[in-house]
């Protein structure tokens, strides 16, 4: 038997405490499965309930963009600084190293190239791949408003239903087009259908004003896009009024990889995005770490 009578004696049932319930920093999370639950939890920080996401995923209608023509030179040695890196799944597979701890969001959809209308997209990973990757999450384009609309959307609710087979999150990107208005009422349009149709996460550019708005309205995390290259103290500025409004981190690439010095940069912006730290003083961090003192 394999209950021997002095073990018996010693077991401690605590009959009198509640069975122990756990809470998820992640926004709208506590009813997903185990398994989503955890994946996201590699993609945001536990601790704060933010993350800061490295995307590299440019190449996959811009080809070798500027900053990204070697990735394994100019981004691998960026991937431990970063929570989470967006890339796709050939950038991953041949330039990253595979002991890195970041969580990973891979691209799944795709079509044109920036020859061709950018709407015109269509799935371009299969969930399969994701698992046999390791993926924590893989993202979607959703072109709400644009001409092939219906069809992201039927992008979107495909990959979330084998996403919930697997037990891998998604991440909705509002892509907006040259003909739309990055305004609150557009971008919380955009943001609360991603997320009513089935998104863990969305991912939306930042507005000056009723950006707490948008993100009081969609009840999934909203993850800042880091948009065009700015000056390094106007990128700082603009991530840190995302997160004090709410928002669940930032997803930066080209104001890091574009950056002088991308390694200070991406210090610089983990400060503003886990610390609280004021652009300014954020701004300090990234001079300190480029070598400049005056």
């Amino acid at each position: 038997m394999a209950d021997l009578e002095g073990n018996l004696d010693a077991k401690q049932y605590a009959p009198q405490t509640p069975l122990a319930t756990f809470t998820h920093a992640v926004r709208g999370a506590s009813n997903l499965d185990w398994g989503m639950q955890h994946r996201l939890a590699r993609i945001i920080s536990p601790d704060t309930g933010r993350t800061v996401m490295l995307a590299f995923d440019h190449g996959y209608f811009q080809g070798p963009t500027r900053g990204l023509e070697r990735i394994d030179l100019n981004i691998a040695p960026l991937e431990q600084q970063a929570d989470a890196l967006m890339c796709t799944r050939g950038a991953l597979r041949t330039s990253i190293p595979p002991a890195t701890r970041a969580g990973l969001v891979l691209r799944a959809s795709g079509g044109p190239s920036i020859l061709k209308d950018l709407s015109d997209e269509h799935t371009a990973m299969a969930m399969n791949d994701a698992v046999r990757i390791g993926a924590d999450a893989v993202a979607v384009q959703v072109f709400v408003g644009g001409e092939h609309e219906s069809r992201s959307v039927k992008n979107l609710t495909t990959l979330v239903d084998a996403g919930y087979d697997a037990g891998i999150p998604v991440l909705g990107v509002t892509a907006v087009g040259k003909e739309l208005t990055r305004d609150a009422r557009y971008l919380g349009l955009a943001t609360r259908i991603i997320a009513e149709l089935g998104a863990q996460i969305v991912k939306t550019y930042y507005c000056e004003e009723g950006f707490e708005d948008v993100v009081a309205g969609c009840p999934v995390p909203v993850i800042m896009a880091g948009g065009k290259k700015l000056p390094e103290l106007d990128a700082l500025t603009m991530a840190s009024r995302a997160v004090r409004a709410g928002a669940a981190g930032v997803d930066m690439g080209r104001n890091i990889f574009q950056s002088t010095n991308p390694a200070a940069m991406l210090s610089a912006v983990r400060a503003v995005v886990h610390d609280d730290a004021a652009p300014e003083d954020a701004y300090e961090i990234f001079r300190s770490g480029s070598g400049e003192t005056s």
